[in-house]
């Protein structure tokens, strides 16, 4: 069986990341690393410093994840920046940024970066849906609570002990596709 090392502090990605390798065979193993994450509105600049950083520290092949979000109708915002911006605002903030916005989508766009000592090979994707007008769910984040796809939002997900999106929509299933047949030099 292949394995992976995953620097990750978050529980949910690591979950994320093993239901995206489990079909291919591939055990991922986390590894908590303290590292400082720059920020920009840039999630690939982001995610390849963050990558860099963690193959520094750790010499071996390992895969980063860093996810950033867009509000079409607030000029792209909060972009990269979603960590703090989560942390100082309640999910009310987001929904009163909207009030007057007839575009109410939201989108987040997922980067995975593997580092390896020759290679480094990104995976990104974006999934779009809606701000609600109310938030929903218990969820760890405030965006969490009123960022819905598919008529749920990510925090009902969670509470439900359920995945955001179907692990085939992950972009780890797209990286484990390709990792089960990639050797290392």
């Amino acid at each position: 069986m292949k394995s992976i090392l995953f620097a990750t502090t978050n529980i949910r990605k690591l979950r994320e990341a093993e239901a995206g390798c489990r079909e291919w065979g591939i055990e991922v193993n986390q590894i908590e690393l303290n590292i400082n994450e720059i920020q920009s509105k840039d999630t690939r600049y982001i995610s390849l410093n963050k990558a860099e950083e963690a193959f520094r520290l750790v010499q071996k092949p390992l895969v980063i994840t860093d996810t950033s979000w867009t509000i079409p109708s607030l000029n792209g915002f909060p972009g990269g920046y979603m960590k703090d911006i989560a942390s100082w605002f309640e999910a009310e903030d987001f929904i009163n940024l909207l009030k007057s916005k007839k575009d109410k989508r939201i989108s987040f766009t997922e980067c995975i970066v593997y580092k390896d000592k020759i290679n480094t090979k990104v995976f990104s994707n974006e999934y779009w849906g809606i701000v609600t007008d109310t938030p929903r769910g218990k969820g760890t984040s405030s965006i969490e609570k009123v960022a819905e796809f598919k008529g749920f939002t990510i925090a009902e997900k969670h509470d439900n002990e359920e995945f955001s999106h179907d692990p085939k929509e992950y972009i780890w299933y797209k990286f484990a596709k390709w990792y089960s047949k990639y050797t290392t030099r």
